[in-house]
């Protein structure tokens, strides 16, 4: 590739249809690096993935964190709500949750004679939707169009949801049985898939002496405020990407097409150079390069893909590294 590597714009500063400045790129760097040192006080040995939640926050994303219980999800996903002085509700799904325990509902008010509408948890800055796959997909369909419009529909009438909108959902991958799959049109609307995994025994030893006596999330404060992750998020919009870098990244997402039942959706392809500018953000410069596509795919591609319909639910993760290593960078 001649020049991939060199910006041919500046970012933009203000986007004329929100009227918001935004950050210069080294400021919202510091913000993000901000963020992420403030969850590595609650949270041991996974800097990557805090990184990637970041970054995701940032590129107007949501999360799917799996894995077995007790790893720290839930906890992770506090932990940034509380780094961020912005409204947060959790939800915990179960089998026996309703759309409206999610979206909110009408109710009608006898002084009135007139239906209030009660908004539900969605109805926040950062949602996190604890073990998602224990509600039926009926339930979880819901978060459909919050994840991918930023707003509900109840009884005919739409209502935005607040600015900056997160989703950062959890979900146990053991307990087939007493879980439900995630629909395939839901689980394309998570920009990334995280895995934690178990701590090595200095990260558990260290997690250990964090937590005797008060637990730190408990007095972990907010670094930064919705007003600033805005404008942020206006820097990461911003960012350059070249014709060359396109593509690449649209060339990985063919390959993906053209080896496995299901591949990467034109929403994937989105999702990817969204948190490639993102993350060329968090290195501090104003333009992504092939290596913030590189980064960033197994975690954006990897869960949208599948070899089989009813195949297992990691089985992208080979495809998109057979990806990296065949598409050449030009």
């Amino acid at each position: 590739m001649t020049d991939a590597n060199t910006p041919d714009a500046t970012p933009q500063t203000t986007r004329p249809e929100t009227n918001l400045d935004a950050l210069p790129i080294e400021e919202a760097a510091q913000v993000s690096r901000d963020v992420i040192a403030n969850v590595e006080n609650v949270i041991v040995g996974h800097h990557d993935e805090i990184e990637h939640v970041v970054t995701t926050v940032l590129a107007r994303g949501h999360v799917l964190l799996e894995d077995v219980p007790g790893v720290g999800k839930t906890m992770l996903a506090r932990a940034i709500a509380a780094s961020i002085d912005c409204s947060f509700k959790r939800v915990q799904f179960t089998p026996d949750l309703l759309p409206s325990d999610i979206t909110g509902v009408n109710v009608f008010n006898q002084k009135t004679r007139e239906f209030d509408f009660q908004e539900g948890p969605v109805f926040a800055n950062m949602v996190l939707g604890d073990e998602i796959n224990r509600a039926p997909p009926k339930t979880q369909s819901a978060l459909l169009e919050a994840m991918e419009e930023e707003q509900v529909t109840v009884d005919g009438r739409t209502r935005k949801l607040p600015q900056p909108f997160t989703v950062i959902a959890t979900q146990n991958s053991v307990e087939p049985n007493r879980t439900y799959e995630l629909p395939l049109a839901e689980v394309d609307r998570f920009m990334k898939k995280l895995h934690l995994g178990y701590p090595n025994q200095q990260e558990e030893s260290e997690m250990l002496a964090r937590v005797v006596g008060h637990h730190p999330i408990e007095d972990l404060e907010a670094v930064t405020d919705m007003e600033t992750i805005r404008r942020a998020r206006e820097t990461v919009a911003g960012v350059t990407v070249k014709e060359a870098v396109r593509d690449y990244g649209t060339r990985i997402a063919q390959y993906t097409r053209e080896h496995a039942k299901l591949g990467v959706s034109p929403r994937g392809t989105i999702a990817l150079f969204r948190a490639a500018q993102a993350r060329a953000v968090l290195e501090g410069r104003g333009y992504v390069i092939p290596e913030d596509v590189q980064v960033e795919a197994p975690r954006v591609l990897s869960h949208r893909i599948r070899l089989e319909a009813s195949g297992p639910r990691d089985q992208g993760v080979q495809v998109v590294e057979e990806a990296l290593e065949n598409v050449r960078v030009e």
